[in-house]
């Protein structure tokens, strides 16, 4: 499919807005601002109103069974493989038909991002950084984005591990929202990420206070019997 006809076919999918927003994006600057996370792997998570899923068979990813992401993850089978020859720790989730519906990643050692932001993300002793998270849209709202997280945290402690990091854009708010469901807390640092007519540049800086309040649901007050 050559360049006009991908770009026909954005616009009719999303629009001209959307597709000059992407292009600018993608041919002359971006910036992203990454969060920095961090939680223990002992304390119990938050209550959730999450809804189950149907049981599915968790296996670690190998460079042999990298080939169960070919249904729902067609264009990541090649970066799976890699990922796991690497060296990092990867669950995946399989249904009946062996086919994987949702990933998970860990990394005991500085991570190189070269498959998506290309940066680095230092990882300090004792610490693992989490990243690639993902599944496919039947799971949504379910507890396997609570459950993937658990394996992964199990795994890692196993390994000599303590404590979870990892990076979440600023801008999106359900991945936020899980975060703040998980109990992480913020590390008042920020990755930035600037792309420039394809050049990227990266460079930390910190904040204050909390990039997360504003989405935390508010507590109810106690309903209290007033005097007549």
């Amino acid at each position: 499919m050559n360049v006009f006809k991908k770009l026909s076919n954005h616009i009719k999918h999303k629009g001209v807005r959307a597709t000059f927003n992407k292009v600018w994006k993608h041919y002359v600057f971006f910036h992203e601002e990454l969060l920095w996370m961090e939680r223990d792997l002992v304390s119990p998570v938050p209550p959730h109103r999450l809804r189950p899923y149907k049981p599915l068979r968790l296996e670690t990813i190998t460079a042999q069974n990298a080939v169960a992401f070919s249904k729902h993850f067609g264009d990541r089978v090649g970066t799976m493989a890699e990922l796991a020859n690497e060296g990092h720790t990867g669950h995946m989730y399989l249904d009946e038909s062996d086919n994987a519906v949702a990933f998970i990643w860990g990394s005991k050692g500085d991570y190189h991002d070269r498959h998506y932001y290309g940066c680095w993300f230092p990882v300090k002793p004792g610490e693992f950084f989490e990243f690639g998270g993902e599944q496919i849209r039947a799971y949504w709202g379910t507890t396997l984005s609570v459950d993937f997280q658990l394996d992964l945290w199990k795994a890692m402690a196993k390994k000599g591990c303590n404590k979870v990091v990892d990076v979440c854009e600023s801008h999106n708010i359900p991945a936020l929202k899980l975060h703040i469901r998980m109990g992480y807390r913020e590390q008042g640092r920020i990755m930035n990420v600037y792309s420039l007519f394809g050049r990227r540049f990266y460079r930390e800086t910190h904040y204050s206070g909390s990039r997360l309040d504003a989405l935390r649901k508010p507590t109810r007050e106690p309903v209290t019997a007033s005097a007549t």
